[in-house]
């Protein structure tokens, strides 16, 4: 019988690691020198196994960062109603949301217009890094009027959901009056915090989601990461 290529083999051997967990989506893989060590060849071969396993869609290699195990691509729904916690679960993910800055401060131009408010009125900010299965899939900024909710910010932290915290300050139900997609390359702040590289391909979206009655209550702009989420959208 033929003999297995050793970048076969190597290949396999990372390919089973990762399929029983050893690796789990988002980490790093060792480095091609602690990998060579392990499997007794040179680096070219080793290259040669990563190689195919990026080929498959298993891992990504960074440039100056290092080679990552990918997850399959998770499916969000954009569409009248967008929710972060039910899409993940849907899709079989684990949801969580990591707070980064919670603030009330003036409007900007953007903002007031988008809410319908006197440019400067007062606005509660929420930026936070979105995850699934821990790995950070998205950053986003949520925008809302200030003075129809007096503890959002507070409610915001209790519970890490923007659902739950606008029905705290009295809305039942909000959907999407509109969403735009964009792509954009992620920048180095936005890199680090999704442990991505400079450069990487990023979707931005940016929404205003409305009451029952049509008024703004929240202005939203989320960065996806381009290889792990993919947007569907969904008119229902």
């Amino acid at each position: 019988m033929p003999r297995t290529p050793v970048w076969k083999s190597i290949a396999r051997a990372l390919s089973g690691d990762i399929a029983e967990g050893r690796y789990a989506p988002g980490d790093k893989l060792p480095t091609e020198a602690e990998l060579s060590s392990r499997f007794g060849v040179n680096r070219h071969t080793l290259r040669r196994a990563i190689a195919d396993m990026a080929e498959r869609g298993l891992v990504q290699s960074r440039r100056g960062s290092g080679v990552f195990v990918l997850a399959e691509p998770t499916e969000y729904p954009i569409g009248r109603r967008v929710r972060f916690h039910q899409n993940l679960t849907a899709a079989g993910r684990l949801p969580a949301k990591r707070i980064l800055t919670l603030e009330t401060r003036a409007s900007d131009t953007r903002e007031a217009k988008a809410l319908g408010l006197p440019p400067g009125d007062l606005v509660h900010c929420y930026d936070g890094l979105s995850l699934a299965d821990n790995v950070p899939v998205a950053l986003f900024r949520s925008v809302f009027p200030a003075a129809p909710f007096p503890n959002l910010l507070r409610d915001l932290e209790e519970t890490r959901s923007v659902t739950k915290a606008l029905e705290m300050g009295g809305v039942r139900d909000y959907t999407r009056a509109h969403t735009r997609l964009t792509a954009k390359r992620a920048t180095g702040p936005q890199a680090v915090q999704l442990n991505i590289h400079e450069g990487d391909p990023i979707l931005r979206t940016v929404g205003v989601n409305v009451d029952p009655g049509g008024r703004a209550v929240e202005y939203g702009r989320t960065w996806f990461v381009g290889d792990r989420m993919t947007l569907v959208v969904d008119d229902r």
